[in-house]
């Protein structure tokens, strides 16, 4: 880098030094150009505000002083006279030819075109106005005079806010009756308005309006009371005023906001009119009044919850921009709280949902089966977007997330063969000096003294593993039994078939585990099937 180019630099990196100095003593000289303001009060009501310091007097201390002198001048037996008189520095405010207080230039904001003299003929005529305020609330006769026309506008108003609920009441009754004609509300079959909504849509106009009105009664009753006495007479010009102020801001706020609401609200309306529409379709699709190739029964019902969703995001994302206040950055702030927290909360709540939709397509099993979820076995009562509930033949009701009916496997015993009904198995392991002809006849034996087990598709045995030290066999049946607690009681009844059928022949059952051949084969003896305290009946 030449010198030259280093001088240039250096002289940039000054600039910028010099630039921040002074902005950064911009605030600070802005901070001390601030002048201190104090008010000036006769009978609670602000005659100016003096600013400081001056002289080093604060603006506290002009304040104080300016009240104290016009203390003074009211203590004299007759009203003193209030007047001007001009200074070269500013403005003298004089009773009874005393000062009681200097406007100076400090005290008048030129900007705003104001001079000394007439901020101080504003503040005499205050003066004079709260002179005449103070001698009023010491006459008793005018005091009892304000307080019988408070008494009476408060029970004037106690009459109509009585009035005003009466009548709401009364608007709400008649309303609920004209509301049920929009059921006469239809296009192609479908509601667009349902009475409930309609009617409570309304009932809530009405109370909105009930209490507008309320509240307008009452800042009128208390702008009256307070005016009526002159030590609150401030409070109540005041309370009068922010209401006018407050209104004018409502008028315009609603005036700018209109066009957008109108369209939010023509958006919300189009989107509910999709939602009903589609609604009434996929129901007539579920019912199995629409046949269509690309969609059954069983998945409309998720498709009419993924398409209801579709439309309502679609609204939102369409009316979010004519929302009032959607520009702010307080708006924006709040936008993208409720994302992070929804993102970050609604993860796993996500995730099922995904799992039941996935559940719902794929068809692997639809209410009334009879299934094995992991360790859960039992009648699907309900196949939900989040959880899967099925009845076991306990009578117990086990509720599963659908994210771990998606991890675990799931056995249908309903899908083996057409119709009502599930399949039934038991596994029983035999040992291999047993032929195995004889274990099946055994078995389809047990099957057929089972009530409650079809004949058709008949029993079948399968030798499903060779192990160490006997042949496992798995009894394969169907029952007509829909409920599980039917199914368990034919299981339960086949498994004491079985051990009823292999007691009678000798042949010893070698579960759960098998640690060696005994000297007599474990069984039961058929004249003891019934010892004490078991009874044949």
């Amino acid at each position: 880098m030449t010198s030259a180019n280093r001088r240039t630099v250096l002289a940039a990196l000054a600039l910028a030094i010099i630039a921040i100095h002074a902005q950064a003593a911009e605030p600070a000289a802005s901070q001390q150009g601030v002048r201190e303001s104090a008010p000036v009060k006769v009978a609670n009501r602000t005659v100016i505000h003096l600013h400081g310091p001056v002289m080093g007097y604060s603006a506290k201390e002009r304040a104080a002083a300016s009240m104290e002198r016009i203390e003074q001048s009211l203590r004299a037996p007759n009203l003193p006279a209030i007047s001007l008189e001009d200074m070269e520095t500013g403005t003298r405010v004089l009773m009874g030819g005393n000062r009681v207080f200097t406007v100076l230039k400090i005290d008048a904001d030129e900007d705003a075109g104001e001079t000394p003299r007439l901020v101080a003929q504003e503040a005499v005529n205050r003066l004079a106005t709260a002179i005449q305020e103070r001698r009023e609330q010491q006459t008793p006769r005018y005091l009892a005079t304000a307080a019988g026309l408070a008494a009476g506008a408060t029970l004037v108003y106690g009459l109509l806010f009585w009035l005003l609920a009466r009548g709401s009441r009364w608007i709400r009754r008649r309303l609920s009756g004209a509301v049920a004609n929009s059921e006469k509300l239809r296009v192609g079959g479908v509601h667009l308005l349902d009475t409930i909504h309609v009617l409570n849509f309304t009932r809530g106009i009405v109370t909105l309006v009930a209490w507008i009105v309320a509240v307008f009664l009452a800042s009128g009753w208390l702008t009256f009371v307070l005016e009526r006495f002159p030590y609150t007479r401030p409070w109540g010009e005041g309370l009068a005023g922010n209401l006018i102020d407050l209104l004018r801001q409502i008028a315009v706020a609603i005036s700018d906001a209109m066009p957008g609401l109108v369209l939010v609200v023509i958006i919300m309306l189009l989107g509910r009119v999709l939602v009903r529409v589609g609604s009434t379709f996929f129901r007539r699709v579920e019912d199995g009044k629409v046949e269509l190739s690309w969609i059954d029964p069983e998945t409309a019902r998720p498709t009419r919850r993924i398409f209801n969703c579709a439309v309502w995001v679609f609204a939102l994302a369409m009316a979010y921009p004519y929302l009032p206040g959607a520009g702010t950055e307080a708006f924006k702030g709040l936008s993208v709280l409720v994302g992070v927290m929804v993102s970050i909360g609604g993860a796993s709540v996500v995730g099922q949902a995904f799992s039941g939709l996935i559940l719902m397509y794929l068809k692997s099993f639809r209410r009334g089966d009879y299934v094995r979820i992991g360790d859960s076995e039992g009648t699907v009562i309900e196949l939900g977007t989040f959880t899967t509930r099925i009845r076991t033949g306990l009578g117990e009701e086990i509720t599963l997330p659908n994210s771990n009916v998606m991890n675990a496997t799931t056995k249908n015993y309903s899908r083996a063969f057409p119709g009502t009904g599930c399949v039934v198995d038991t596994t029983v392991t035999i040992g291999y000096s047993t032929p195995w002809r004889q274990v099946h006849a055994m078995l389809e034996e047990a099957a057929r003294r089972t009530t409650d087990i079809a004949p058709t598709p008949e029993p079948f045995i399968r030798k499903t593993a060779l192990s160490d030290y006997y042949i496992e066999y798995r009894l394969i049946v169907y029952t007509p039994a829909a409920s599980p607690e039917r199914r368990a009681d034919v299981l339960n009844r086949l498994h004491a078939n079985i051990l009823d059928v292999f007691n009678e022949h000798n042949v010893q059952i070698m579960s759960p585990h098998y640690m060696m051949d005994p000297a007599q084969p474990q069984v039961v003896p058929k004249d003891q099937w019934y010892a004490a305290p078991a009874s044949k009946q």
